[in-house]
């Protein structure tokens, strides 16, 4: 008997404890659960509140743009270029030609009074480039994209030292 009621007592004992420890569990998952919620709120305190306070100003600064860089920009035109398109795949006698009206976008007007002198060389060196384009290099948005980002490469290359941040379609017809 006396063995059954020391069984009896560790059991109690070991119950106590598995419950002890339960609570305590409970504990640390709302104290995780307590910072993790005070952590969020003070996150969005300061995503939506002190950091807005800095992109204001800089959007009043890019003429009310969004997300734009406080710059201010300069355009040159570039002379209408038609050129003939190489003869593609499966074509026989159609010849296609390419027209574009280009600007370039530099970053100040003083960039504009360097890159002038070297507008034979910036012309010469897309027309080049161009004539070996077929009509297939030009399809859709990404034969667009691939060909302002190869007129950009090579106009940053005929006005080195100066550079060039963007080639700008004003007019692109296949023809």
């Amino acid at each position: 008997m006396a063995k059954k009621a020391k069984d009896v007592e560790e059991s109690a004992e070991g119950g106590e404890e598995k419950k002890s420890r339960l609570p305590s569990k409970k504990v640390m998952i709302m104290a995780v659960a307590g910072l993790l919620a005070v952590g969020a709120g003070g996150g969005g305190y300061w995503f939506f509140f002190k950091r807005g306070k800095g992109d204001a100003a800089q959007m009043a600064q890019a003429d009310g743009r969004p997300g734009a860089a406080a710059r201010k920009a300069a355009f040159m035109d570039l002379p209408e270029m038609t050129v003939n398109l190489a003869a593609g795949a499966g074509q026989t006698d159609r010849q296609q030609f390419l027209r574009m009206k280009i600007a370039l976008e530099v970053a100040e007007q003083k960039v504009v009074a360097d890159i002038q002198p070297m507008m034979p060389r910036i012309v010469d060196t897309f027309q080049v480039y161009m004539r070996e384009l077929r009509p297939q290099d030009l399809e859709g948005s990404s034969g667009v994209y691939r060909l302002k980002e190869e007129l950009i490469r090579r106009v940053n290359v005929a006005v080195y030292p100066q550079k060039v941040d963007a080639v700008l379609f004003k007019e692109l017809m296949v023809q």
